[in-house]
């Protein structure tokens, strides 16, 4: 499988691989990555788009379910990282990451940012979520034209936008509009992306919580409606050797309302558990270019 990856920092710093959330590409996590890589130049970013999603093609044959996504995380991994790395997920990316830990990776630091802590289709959020099942169940048995102008409706996507964004600042709500006008609806197919959303709403961090043995640091936001403080509390006294951070007034677009905030601890906790340490030297050179150059990755 081709894997489109970016890339920031030295080719042979410590690599830290950022997975985006759903129907987000690279460019949800470029804030954070450039802000990491500045913070610890001996770290190396790494930002992939999701297979279906972005640049990176769909999978063909395969359904796009969190085995599949944990599969393409262990072999990426491999591929850019062989001697190790670290692994930071978003929202859905959190999802992929303990997919792929339950599967057999193992980074050597691990943060989860807004994780899906709690079910989706349980709770307060579970009309909101059948809801959001039958607009993408509704897209898939549309023509492609059709489907396509349902899905990124520009109505719809900022009223996902606009729920989801909790800061009061108007510029930065703007912005966060703007990224999602931009890069919400890059998507492969309606097929994928409803199998996507199904994974997504089907499974928690929680589930496989136990096998998170490595230091593990979770970066929640207050007001996220997603899964609150109480919900990622609750993920990380399951954690084996987990820590966590709320940051006041975010959302579940932390990676958005409080990049520097996000940064700060991201490179405290990796200084404090020494991810530059934990994983060897030398790596394979950047299939993943330097900057903002694209690459490609073959796992």
């Amino acid at each position: 499988m081709t894997t489109r990856a970016w890339s920031s920092g030295p080719s042979d710093g410590a690599p830290l691989i950022l997975v985006h959330g759903f129907r987000g590409d690279h460019h949800g996590l470029d804030g954070i990555g450039h802000a990491v890589a500045g913070l610890l130049p001996e770290v190396r970013v790494i930002v992939p788009d999701l297979p279906g999603f972005g640049l990176t093609p769909a999978i063909p044959g395969r359904t796009h379910d969190l085995p599949l996504y944990g599969e393409w995380l262990r072999a990426f991994a491999a591929g850019v990282a062989p001697s190790g790395s670290g692994v930071l997920g978003h929202s859905f990316g959190s999802l992929v990451v303990a997919a792929g830990i339950a599967g057999g990776f193992t980074p050597g630091r691990t943060i989860l940012v807004n994780p899906i802590s709690a079910p989706a289709l349980d709770g307060p959020n579970a009309v909101m979520t059948r809801l959001a099942e039958l607009y993408y169940r509704t897209a898939r048995v549309l023509p492609e034209t059709g489907a396509r102008r349902l899905l990124g409706n520009p109505a719809i996507v900022r009223l996902m936008s606009g729920v989801m964004a909790k800061t009061r600042d108007r510029a930065l709500r703007a912005w966060i509009h703007d990224q999602h006008d931009r890069y919400f609806s890059s998507f492969a197919d309606p097929t994928t992306l409803l199998q996507a959303f199904q994974a997504s709403v089907s499974h928690t961090v929680v589930d496989v919580a136990d096998a998170f043995t490595m230091p593990t640091l979770v970066i929640a936001g207050e007001r996220d409606d997603l899964s609150t403080p109480t919900d990622q509390l609750g993920l990380v006294r399951r954690l084996p050797d987990g820590r966590l951070r709320v940051i006041p007034g975010a959302g579940h677009l932390v990676h958005y309302e409080a990049v520097a905030d996000t940064a700060a601890w991201v490179a405290t906790f990796l200084r404090d558990t020494q991810l530059a340490e934990c994983t060897a030297a030398h790596h394979r050179p950047a299939d993943a270019h330097a900057g903002t150059e694209t690459g490609e990755v073959h796992p």
